[in-house]
């Protein structure tokens, strides 16, 4: 069992940045692909960025590439999620994610973190 605590939503105005941070409750944490996802209201949830286990390769949706960056800290076990250029189509609920098998199916999640952008 993992544990997955977001922090670091909040309220910014369109063109701001927020550095989200999700720690994780686990001796293996260097073992799980981390991602981050996100659901807006009314829309489903949706793939925003994952991490490999060593953090030497990275994935982005198209709407955020360029703009988000994730990265992680296995001594920490933290993976962060900086996000720039915020727009006000970004706002949703953030949620962080553990891949035990790399196969894109996430066992773990967190209970999320509130991003609003205002324009």
């Amino acid at each position: 069992q993992v544990q997955l605590v977001e922090s670091g939503g909040g309220l910014v105005q369109a063109g701001g940045s927020l550095r989200l941070s999700c720690v994780a409750s686990t001796r293996t944490f260097s073992a799980y692909v981390m991602g981050w996802s996100r659901q807006a209201p009314g829309k489903e949830r949706e793939f925003v960025a994952a991490i490999s286990w060593s953090g030497s390769s990275t994935t982005y949706a198209d709407p955020v590439k360029g703009r988000f960056t994730i990265s992680r800290d296995n001594a920490k076990n933290m993976v962060y999620l900086q996000m720039n250029r915020l727009k006000p189509e970004d706002t949703a609920v953030y949620y962080c994610g553990a891949d035990p098998r790399g196969d894109e199916e996430y066992d773990y999640w967190g209970q999320g973190t509130q991003v609003t952008v205002s324009s």
